[in-house]
């Protein structure tokens, strides 16, 4: 089975992210969503297990019928491509009022 790829922190998991998400679970295209392993920090308040869980609790019944899959992956520098690689980059240009969301914003509220 393909799989649409979504690497991140999300940290936190908020409405933007759920968004992106939807541009491929409102098409009924299974998800990988690749929470990147990195150290707890003010960006990243939140350990890769603690964002594992909360995705896995969010999107516990799409898990259970296959729709998306959750797994931890090592920080990463970069994304590369070569050509032909048999699959689409996407860009997907949220709206106003999705794309004003501020992880970092959530964060500082969060801390106090």
């Amino acid at each position: 089975m393909q799989r649409a790829l979504f690497i991140g922190r999300w940290q936190p998991l908020h409405p933007g992210h759920k968004w992106l998400f939807n541009q491929k679970l409102e098409k009924d295209i299974p998800i990988l969503i690749a929470v990147r392993d990195t150290p707890v920090d003010d960006s990243n308040p939140f350990t890769t297990e603690d964002v594992i869980n909360n995705l896995e609790k969010e999107y516990s019944e799409e898990i259970e019928n296959g729709m998306v899959k959750v797994i931890p992956i090592p920080d990463i520098e970069s994304v590369n491509y070569g050509r032909g690689v048999g699959y689409e980059i996407n860009e997907f240009e949220p709206p106003k009022d999705i794309g004003k969301i501020s992880a970092t914003e959530i964060r500082k509220k969060l801390k106090k």
